[in-house]
């Protein structure tokens, strides 16, 4: 496996890029916007490609890469399906799996430093956010942050892992790169208390001045949504309520980005077509499965996904090819629901 620790001197923010091997899918948890550059050098160091970015809650100190990487990468975007970021591509609950090529991380909702804290899990090693840090914790005291949802993270489940569990959190100010479940229990002094009481009362104690980015970067990061306003510009969008109506029509082909698991969990839009957003690219090209449906039967290429991003990108990317019918579902499955569009499981 393919594992780098990267770090931001400014914020003391860790950043981790996973891949299963050398020429594979890649993702890359908790980017910061000023090394974006840095992370996509890297990974053509490694011959790998970029297929997720993701952020384990919403930041205050820095603003996230999250949508520099998109831009640049076609990556897909991950958070929470807490978070109230404006558009990622793809929202995560606890007992989900976040997955590329080789690799499978669980996720766990971590919440109290924020209540859109997440956790993803490895057989060996977890990544915490800002949950559980090396020798301390995130602080409650914004965010809608919660001590007492903290010490349910933490202690009910974070520390329930194996003691060998190595932890890996989203920053540190001590120059500390890595520690165990096991060392947390043992040496983490925000721990050593008697009760749930005793822990709120540190926590609320703690009187700690705000981020210095914090009001920059949390309005920033609460927007890194793509912009399909662009894409509806151009005429290659389409609302919900419209596309309602093109159901069963024999001149329209429906195609569904999304990953299999998310189809299994929220439904699909009747007879339409599975090409997950990472195969993208080959089905485009000329010879590739939607390039030639487009050309030998003239049908509109509909895409949806879950949130209207992936199938936004999936247009401009399919136009450019010279799909010239492709459009998209503006806002994805979750406007669909909204219009009441009938779904199937």
């Amino acid at each position: 496996m393919i594992f780098r620790q990267l770090f931001d001197s400014v914020s003391g923010t860790y950043t981790y890029l996973l891949a299963s091997r050398r020429g594979g899918e890649a993702l890359i948890v908790d980017p910061v916007l000023e090394k974006v550059d840095r992370y996509i050098q890297l990974v053509n160091e490694l011959d790998l490609r970029l297929v997720k970015a993701v952020d384990t809650h919403l930041h205050a100190d820095h603003i996230t890469g999250l949508g520099a990487l998109r831009d640049r990468t076609q990556c897909i975007t991950v958070m929470g399906e807490k978070s109230s970021v404006d558009v990622v591509s793809m929202r995560l609950s606890e007992g989900d799996k976040l997955t590329i090529e080789g690799v499978a991380l669980d996720v766990l909702y971590t919440p109290g430093h924020t209540d859109d804290s997440y956790s993803f899990l490895m057989k060996d090693r977890v990544f915490t956010g800002d949950t559980l840090l090396i020798r301390g914790t995130g602080r409650t005291d914004f965010q809608n942050g919660d001590p007492r949802a903290q010490f349910d993270s933490i202690f009910n489940k974070l520390l329930k892992l194996p003691d060998d569990t190595m932890v890996f959190p989203a920053h540190d100010y001590k120059g500390e790169t890595v520690s165990t479940v096991g060392e947390e229990k043992a040496f983490n002094p925000r721990l050593q208390v008697k009760s749930l009481e005793q822990y709120v009362d540190l926590m609320n104690g703690l009187n700690l001045p705000n981020p210095k980015m914090m009001d920059v970067a949390v309005p920033a990061n609460m927007r890194v949504g793509f912009a399909q306003e662009a894409i509806a510009q151009r005429g290659w969008a389409m609302s919900a309520g419209d596309a309602i109506k093109l159901i069963g029509r024999p001149d329209v082909t429906l195609v569904d980005l999304r990953e299999k698991s998310e189809r299994e969990k929220y439904g699909v839009i009747p007879g339409s077509l599975h090409a997950p957003y990472p195969d993208l690219q080959d089905n485009i090209r000329p010879g590739g499965m939607l390039h030639e449906l487009a050309a030998a039967t003239g049908k509109r290429i509909l895409f949806y996904c879950a949130f209207g991003e992936r199938s936004a990108m999936a247009v401009q990317a399919a136009q450019d090819f010279g799909i010239a019918t492709a459009c998209h579902i503006q806002g994805g499955i979750d406007a669909w629901k909204k219009a009441d569009g009938v779904l199937v499981h």
